[in-house]
């Protein structure tokens, strides 16, 4: 396999960006160092002038156009990271810019590309994901002779990457694992280049969510394949096919691959913001969320997670709370059908639930058929250990009921 690398130079980049980017910090993290046996330090890209990584790229590319090119206006489509990377970029360059995101975009990710490009950008929300809405923005570039900016199969956009890598290295030459986001591949293949440059006896592990295993699967096949389907939760690294160009490079440089439960994300999302007061996306908590998958491999090694972003909207919060609690074992949702006999829902608050837990939904599915008819009900556990013994109190107690928590059919139409 050729080398794809010798076309970008991630130092050459980082001294084009100097004035524009901030120099993120890579903090050690106590907390974690403590529970994982070894030295973890946060490369907090979430403190970035747009919250996440995505500016190096998108600048890197934008300054190096010409004249004719900015004077037409650039083009990007975006689940919203590399949106406002761009975004910045053209009020800064003085570029018109047209930016396409995906009509399930965050609220919070629009409003932040708005403020960022001011009057130099107009936003356009197509599609459901962002395969969708990057055919619309090829279209338009095509249309209207302006330049496309990708948000991550472009040799400039992963060299502008990489200047997370450069800066890593020259804050820890001597750490020994790398834990990085993987998306379309971008940032993985322009860190992991550099640092396996400097040092080739680091460890490179990319971690990607499991309902979005678009790299992995592209190693699995010898190629970049589209996904029929994906889960659009960790929107930030959920994309349906690799990059053409990023997929060779992280083949070449990523020493492993981690799959990454959305519920397990967003347990860490809520420890990092409970213990560390640090606002992580669902893509940006990627790498502290595989820590768990490789403890190890990294068992008393110098570690870096990448935070690659921290543009998370509040009212997120809720559906990141309720997926942790699910993911964790916390939650559990049923369909019973109350026993036809004096005093059945007493009994069963008093005979079934334990001390520590609480039901927190309750209706009945029948709206005509309150008294008798099946109903759904959430039950909410202090401890996973105590569900056995929850389910037996149901079996004791003669109650008649089906756990949907697995089926995710029934699961998504009744809760």
């Amino acid at each position: 396999m050729s080398n794809p690398s010798h076309k970008f130079n991630s130092v050459s980049a980082l001294k084009r960006l100097k004035e524009v980017i901030k120099r993120t910090p890579l903090e050690y993290n106590s907390r974690l160092s403590e529970k994982y046996q070894a030295e973890i330090y946060l490369k907090r890209e979430d403190q970035q002038v747009v919250r996440s990584y995505k500016l190096r790229g998108a600048y890197n590319l934008i300054s190096q156009l010409s004249e004719e090119q900015l004077s037409k206006g650039v083009v990007c489509a975006s689940a919203g990271n590399h949106a406002q990377g761009v975004a910045f970029s053209c009020r800064k360059l003085n570029s018109k810019g047209i930016i396409f995101m995906p009509e399930i975009t965050p609220k919070q990710k629009v409003s932040q590309t708005k403020m960022f490009g001011g009057d130099m950008i107009e936003i356009i929300l197509v599609g459901d994901t962002f395969d969708d809405c990057l055919q619309e923005a090829l279209s338009y570039t095509e249309k209207h002779q302006m330049t496309f900016i990708p948000p991550f199969d472009n040799f400039k956009i992963i060299e502008g990457q990489g200047t997370v890598g450069v800066e890593i290295y020259q804050d820890l030459p001597d750490a020994e694992v790398l834990i990085v986001p993987v998306g379309g591949g971008g940032l993985a293949a322009g860190c992991g280049s550099y640092l396996k440059q400097v040092n080739p006896d680091i460890r490179i592990i990319g971690t990607e969510p499991e309902g979005a295993p678009s790299m992995l699967k592209a190693f699995e096949t010898g190629g970049p394949v589209s996904l029929q389907e994906i889960n659009r939760f960790v929107d930030g690294a959920s994309v349906k096919r690799a990059g053409e160009l990023t997929y060779p490079v992280c083949k070449k440089i990523l020493d492993e691959m981690l799959l990454v439960p959305e519920g397990k994300v967003c347990t860490t999302i809520l420890k990092l913001y409970n213990e560390d007061a640090i606002v992580a996306e669902p893509a940006g908590a990627l790498s502290v969320a595989a820590l768990d998958l490789c403890t190890e491999t990294i068992k008393g090694k110098k570690v870096v997670c990448v935070i690659s972003g921290g543009n998370n909207d509040i009212e997120r919060m809720q559906e990141i709370k309720e997926l942790s609690l699910l993911y964790e074992g916390l939650k559990h949702y049923f369909v019973i059908r109350f026993p036809q006999r004096p005093g059945a829902l007493r009994m069963f608050v008093n005979d079934v639930l334990g001390p520590g837990d609480d039901i927190t939904q309750f209706e009945f599915i029948k709206k005509t058929n309150r008294e008798s008819g099946p109903a759904l009900v959430g039950i909410e556990l202090k401890s996973a250990d105590d569900y056995p013994s929850l389910i037996q109190r149901m079996k004791d107690n003669r109650f008649d009921f089906k756990e949907i928590n697995k089926d995710q059919t029934l699961f998504e139409y009744l809760v």
